[in-house]
């Protein structure tokens, strides 16, 4: 169970990364070779990810990475903003000093990523502040069993933003997002629920719609360039 832990660990973080394509296979045998384990716990990691719906089990076919449909991807994230908006309206209420100082904080080493001038690694370095930035503000709320579902959404999201076949998304849109983040800190720190709720709503909604843009930019220059 313990190396089942270990390669399930490393095989979410690459898929939340996009390290892997939707639709990729995922071979077994290269997979235990690379662990250098037995086909146990390579097997039972992918289980685990397969109940998360990050990879698909397909009897007599294999593993391959999950896809979803422009249609689920945008419910998806419509139901996301949903609990994302909802959280961040209790915690506007609930929230102490000490949190705001350290979203506060984050959010800081977000704007600081519009130096960075590798689009990959700022790109990276987004998903993990934003995502701090985020827990920081389910911890405001102050409920376990919130927190849990907008985690696994969470993983959900980044899996679904960084399998979108865009390289390094979002890279272009830090100012947008910084922005965001500090409206909505600013309504914490006032404690205007309401606003928090829309701000973090529109947040959410705007960063697929980027996403969205961007691979509709991308599919238009390459139909282009074929031409």
């Amino acid at each position: 169970m313990r190396l089942g832990s270990l390669i399930y660990d490393q095989l979410k973080q690459r898929l939340l990364e996009g390290t892997y394509a939707a639709g990729e296979r995922l071979s077994v045998e290269a997979l235990r070779t690379e662990f250098e384990v037995s086909k146990q716990p390579v097997m039972d990691a992918l289980r685990r990810l397969a109940g998360e719906r990050l990879v698909d089990i397909i009897p007599q076919v294999g593993i391959q990475v999950s896809t979803y449909s422009q249609r689920e991807v945008k419910d998806f994230f419509r139901l996301f903003a949903g609990v994302e908006s909802t959280i961040t309206e209790i915690a506007a209420l609930r929230r102490s000093e000490s949190q705001l100082v350290e979203l506060t904080r984050v959010e800081a080493r977000v704007a600081n990523l519009r130096t960075e001038t590798d689009p990959a690694e700022r790109a990276r370095l987004y998903r993990i502040l934003n995502r701090q930035f985020h827990s920081v503000i389910h911890t405001m709320a102050g409920s376990e069993i919130m927190m849990d579902i907008a985690q696994r959404m969470f993983d959900l999201s980044d899996f679904l933003i960084n399998t979108s076949g865009i390289p390094a998304p979002l890279t272009t849109a830090i100012d947008e997002r910084h922005s965001d983040h500090e409206e909505i800190l600013e309504s914490l720190l006032n404690r205007d629920a309401e606003g928090a709720r829309r701000q973090m709503e529109r947040h959410i909604l705007d960063t697929v719609a980027d996403i969205n843009d961007t691979g509709a930019d991308a599919e238009e220059a390459k139909s282009k360039k074929e031409s």
